[in-house]
């Protein structure tokens, strides 16, 4: 993508500010943010900052020719203790953002929905297979995705929604104030590299398609280039369990630290992910780049620097 006016809502945030910067390069960005998991200084001098929420009126989507809807309530426990709100920000956003663009003559946008209506599943998960939602987080996902099929339909906009898988980087990879919000690989490393033990739910073994943020991006970016239509995974069709992932964790910064097992506290939790991302590929050539093991290291890196 080369001199576009893009805005990129949760702009602030992880996902959204990796996108931000790296768009910022060759693109005029706008980063739109509530700061609730947020913070500008994710953000490069280069992009614009907008302190605002996507439920507002007024968006900054005028001359906009791209949105990057990554705003969200983005987790299962963050909706259960406000499921209300949750659904705002997520479907009413969704659709308030959008439909803003589009008055203002946008007709692509690339936006989040989830891996997590999956189910558990230790086979690849194609995009076609059944899914169902059993929490309001993805409830809520799923709703964007039918109100993304009204907009294509009804609009003729193109609308490419990406269920990610398990996106990972380090602290510093802006995510070190989201705490206990942050992707668990580098919260794994942090307390591993401090002598702390980890908490694992169970036994360990429940497995994920971890994603590095840099090949998520690539594929977010993708995606608006093409323009496509439609639902797509962004995943790298492999597993890990979070015991393998502490092994990996420890051969790097050359440490020992065994994790603590705990009572897995969620009632709906999904044990296993996995993606098939060949509907990605052949659409674009996309296919991810960073290997879990090249991604642990780069996660654990700044400790041994």
């Amino acid at each position: 993508m080369d001199g576009k006016r893009v805005l990129v809502t949760g702009g602030a945030g992880f996902i959204g500010s990796n996108l931000a910067n790296h768009l910022a390069e060759d693109n005029d960005v706008i980063a739109l943010d509530d700061l609730y998991l947020g913070t500008p200084d994710n953000l490069d001098d280069a992009v614009e900052f907008h302190d605002m929420s996507v439920l507002d009126d007024d968006l900054p989507t005028e001359g906009v020719d791209v949105v990057f809807h990554l705003a969200a309530l983005s987790s299962y426990k963050m909706h259960e203790e406000n499921p209300t709100k949750g659904a705002r920000v997520n479907i009413e956003g969704f659709v308030n953002t959008v439909e803003q663009a589009r008055k203002d003559g946008c007709d692509t946008v690339v936006y989040a929905t989830t891996s997590s209506i999956y189910g558990s599943r230790t086979e690849p998960s194609p995009e076609d297979m059944p899914v169902e939602s059993r929490t309001g987080y993805e409830a809520s996902k799923l709703a964007r995705e039918r109100y993304a099929e009204y907009f294509h339909h009804h609009y003729d906009m193109q609308l490419a929604g990406m269920r990610f898988f398990s996106v990972y980087q380090g602290f510093g990879g802006a995510e070190e104030h989201k705490g206990e919000f942050a992707n668990t690989v580098a919260q794994f490393a942090d307390k591993i590299a401090n002598g702390e033990s980890p908490e694992l739910f169970g036994d360990g073994s429940q497995t994920r398609d971890f994603t590095h943020v840099d090949d998520i991006v690539r594929g977010i970016e993708l995606a608006a280039d093409e323009r496509l239509q439609g639902i797509y995974n962004l995943g790298t069709a492999e597993s890990y369990s979070f015991n393998e992932m502490v092994e990996m964790i420890n051969e790097v910064l050359g440490t020992d630290v065994e994790p603590v097992y705990v009572e897995n506290p969620f009632e709906v939790y999904v044990h296993d992910t996995k993606a098939d991302y060949s509907k990605m590929h052949e659409a674009t050539g996309w296919e991810p780049e960073v290997s879990f093991e090249e991604g642990v290291e780069r996660v654990c890196q700044p400790y041994l620097d």
